[in-house]
């Protein structure tokens, strides 16, 4: 249903922490220009930690308004709480996403049967296709292979984001469930092979900087051109790193900021990319050709 490059886009935000909606349609516009095929919408990296239900809802909301079809919209409405993460998919599917991405329950550490409820719950009670996220180093919450392939199952779960860098795993999902259910990376620095598996794309950070890179690469690894895609990531590599230097989003708001992208906004508990890492990333970026 998806694939390639699709951006975890951030949520732009003024100096205050208010919410940006004329930085926020620049950014769709960037991607749209620039080869990107879908926009995740307040994931873990649009800040979805710290904007309260309606801020949710209305980021969703306008980029669905701003993307007007030009590109597939993916809302990020998972939740620690089952009523929380069904509320938050009605919302999204309300507004018009094209489908949602719902990360394991985090902090709580359910059981594999309380992912395995927990999913379905959100599958049943809205109709709209959703993509599983498992990220076990946010989360420390781990959704086993075994559990995948029973989620996969069901019509609405479409596919998951694995975050995990395992690419053991990642074959284990792709032998076990059938060919309608999609992997996506969720790992930058091992999205190219995840790729050259089977993987049909990549949720990425990196995409934030260097969305026409990003695409170009995503498009020659799931064509099987490993030597292009190769070349390609090369290019890439000091952002699949440098943008997490410190938690992410805080490193690729910086350099969006200062790409004169965005404004400085982020909010509390996370801070401004500390000064000593400044030079870094902007050797990154330097070394992926991204410039003012």
């Amino acid at each position: 249903m998806f694939h390639g490059s699709m951006v975890a886009l951030v949520t732009p935000m003024l100096a205050d922490g208010s919410l940006d909606d004329t930085g926020l349609k620049k950014l769709v516009d960037f991607h749209v220009d620039n080869g990107t095929r879908a926009i995740i919408s307040v994931g873990t990296t649009g800040e979805s930690a710290t904007l309260d239900f309606d801020e949710h809802c209305q980021v969703m909301a306008r980029t669905v308004e701003y993307a007007a079809g030009r590109i597939a919209v993916i809302g990020g409405t998972g939740s620690n709480s089952t009523r929380e993460a069904i509320a938050l998919t009605r919302c999204a599917h309300q507004v018009g996403v094209d489908a949602c991405l719902l990360v394991t329950p985090y902090y709580n550490k359910p059981t594999q049967e309380g992912l395995y409820q927990h999913h379905i719950a959100v599958a049943e009670a809205v109709p709209v296709p959703q993509i599983l996220y498992n990220v076990p180093g946010r989360t420390a919450c781990d959704m086993l292979t075994e559990t995948v392939v029973r989620l996969s199952k069901h019509d609405n779960i479409v596919g998951i984001k694995d975050a995990t860098g395992d690419m053991r795993r990642a074959q284990e999902i792709m032998g076990q469930c059938d060919d309608r259910f999609s992997l996506y990376s969720g790992d930058d620095a091992t999205g190219l092979e995840l790729m050259l598996l089977g993987g049909k794309g990549v949720i990425s950070v990196t995409a934030n900087i260097a969305p026409q890179a990003m695409s170009k690469m995503c498009v020659a690894a799931t064509a099987g051109q490993g030597s292009a895609a190769r070349e390609i990531d090369i290019g890439l590599a000091g952002l699949h790193e440098k943008l997490f230097v410190e938690a992410n989003p805080i490193p690729v708001k910086w350099a969006l900021q200062e790409m004169g992208m965005i404004d400085s906004g982020i909010r509390l508990p996370l801070t401004p990319l500390s000064s000593r890492f400044h030079d870094t990333v902007r050797q990154a970026m330097k070394q992926a050709s991204v410039t003012r």
